[in-house]
């Protein structure tokens, strides 16, 4: 429990949101944060509803005098992205999150993400839920499972969760922004089998570590200009096995599939009679990608030490690797040519991981690919696929999942545009996220539902940078409780 963060303003919200954070809630295992809304809802004497996703959905009943209102379905959410510095020692799975307050207004975690995403979105639900000072129609929080790491509480949400004609989604970042549109996605996963050798005679082994970077979600940030961890390494290899005969042990960077990674590290083997000169190629590559970064993730650092010797990576399979991860598409691919400002394709190279399975060696390189247009999220898919494929990996993808369209004429974003300028006096802006968001698939679902979405500031989310503005959750608040006021 953080006191300080209980004292904020409004203070039921960041009660709620406080004891969100100490409940553990990682993707495809939100078992506890399932328990504790249930638990939530019983102790309140709230009607609840689960289904075999393991969506939970809590109803409540209209203020009296608005029972004839639409019912809104307010959304979030349960499971948080699980990112930490390589240093912080934390179990998601068993710790809560260790938040503070910094000096310059914004919640924050040590080492950690923060679980604000979606975690701030849920607080608000559940504090309309439980707050009888405000007036509402009827009212349905919907919480979903697993949005971070495919959708899949949306992908099969049970029937009856939900019976709402409008839906407000809490799972926005820019407060003074109104979204009505979002990207579609797919997963792209390669995997290449490889062969091991003995290490090698008269060859000196290194590791070297990429660290500092921002990193940062997979959507929102894209258009950041922020350095890939996995792309960098693989550059700086990709020449030493061309000058020096570079032998590979293992290649390890990123984590999430809708995560800049912003570490990486990998075990190599250099023939002695060229150890000065990769010393040298490294120098001098570290000093060169500083200051191409500067300006946008100033914190990178690369590191050289000694390694033990070990088997290597097969010629074969290093050279193949190494030339599709420094080859394959990443970054922003189209801005859209309709909103100004909007990246319309995207790809992200997210990890490459050596995995064992029953004896058989393999490395997977993982990638997400998003886009507000279906034909091109496909491209960008073939893409990557054509990359691999030439590498000769096994190449497959999600199922994927559905951009949301914009809906202009929204009259649930018309009240919010309205209730927007009441309270605060200046106009919102309108506009769609590049990031996913589980609305297209609701959209599926229940054709007829109108849509909104908006939230408070939320910075570097999806990393350990992740932080919550603490003076826009109050307007946050405001804003959605005057909606549903005057819905």
């Amino acid at each position: 429990m953080n006191q300080l963060i209980r004292n904020l303003q409004p203070t039921l919200v960041w009660q709620i949101f406080d004891d969100i954070t100490a409940v553990p809630r990682p993707s495809k295992h939100e078992e506890k944060i399932h328990a504790w809304l249930v638990e939530f809802a019983k102790q309140h004497s709230l009607d609840y509803r689960t289904d075999k996703a393991g969506n939970v959905t809590i109803f409540k009943a209209a203020t009296p005098g608005m029972e004839n209102r639409p019912t809104v379905v307010l959304q979030s959410h349960m499971d948080m992205v699980c990112e930490k510095n390589a240093d912080t020692a934390h179990d998601f799975d068993r710790d809560p999150i260790d938040t503070y307050i910094d000096d310059k207004g914004w919640v924050r975690a040590r080492g950690t993400t923060l679980g604000a995403d979606c975690g701030i979105g849920m607080a608000a639900a559940l504090a309309v839920l439980v707050d009888p000072t405000i007036t509402h129609g009827p009212i349905e929080a919907l919480f979903t499972v697993d949005e971070e790491t495919g959708l899949t509480g949306a992908f099969n949400l049970g029937e009856g969760m939900i019976t709402g004609s409008c839906l407000i989604n809490l799972d926005s970042e820019d407060e003074g922004e109104l979204f009505i549109g979002c990207a579609g996605g797919v997963d792209t996963v390669a995997s290449l089998t490889y062969s091991t050798e003995a290490a090698p005679a008269c060859h000196n082994f290194f590791r070297v570590d990429v660290r500092g970077l921002k990193g940062g979600h997979s959507g929102d940030n894209i258009n950041d200009g922020l350095g890939n961890s996995n792309r960098l390494l693989a550059r700086l290899l990709w020449q030493a096995e061309r000058l020096l005969g570079l032998r590979l042990v293992r290649f390890d960077g990123g984590n999430l599939r809708n995560a800049i990674p912003r570490e990486a590290w990998a075990v190599v083997a250099v023939p002695e009679m060229h150890s000065d000169e990769f010393i040298e190629l490294f120098t001098t590559f570290r000093r060169e990608v500083q200051a191409e970064y500067a300006a946008t993730d100033a914190g990178l650092d690369m590191i050289l030490s000694a390694a033990e010797p070990a088997e290597v990576v097969d010629v074969d399979t290093t050279r193949r690797l190494l030339c599709a991860v420094v080859g394959v598409p990443n970054g922003v691919l189209a801005m859209s040519a309709s909103l100004e400002g909007l990246v319309e394709t995207s790809t992200n190279l997210a990890s490459v991981k050596f995995v064992e399975t029953e004896g058989e060696h393999n490395i997977v390189i993982t990638t997400s690919q998003r886009s507000s247009v279906e034909s091109a999220k496909r491209a960008a898919a073939q893409a990557v696929e054509s990359v691999f494929s030439l590498a000769g990996a096994v190449v497959t993808h999600s199922d994927g999942y559905p951009g949301w369209t914009p809906n202009t004429s929204s009259h649930i974003l018309a009240v919010t545009a309205e209730a927007y300028r009441r309270l605060f006096a200046t106009e919102p802006k309108v506009r769609a996220i590049h990031a996913g968001l589980e609305c297209g698939l609701f959209l599926e679902k229940y054709p007829g539902l109108d849509m909104v979405s908006f939230g408070p500031t939320l910075r570097g989310v999806h990393s350990p940078d992740e932080r919550l503005e603490i003076s826009t959750v109050d307007k946050f608040w405001r804003l959605l409780t005057e909606v549903l006021a005057t819905i």
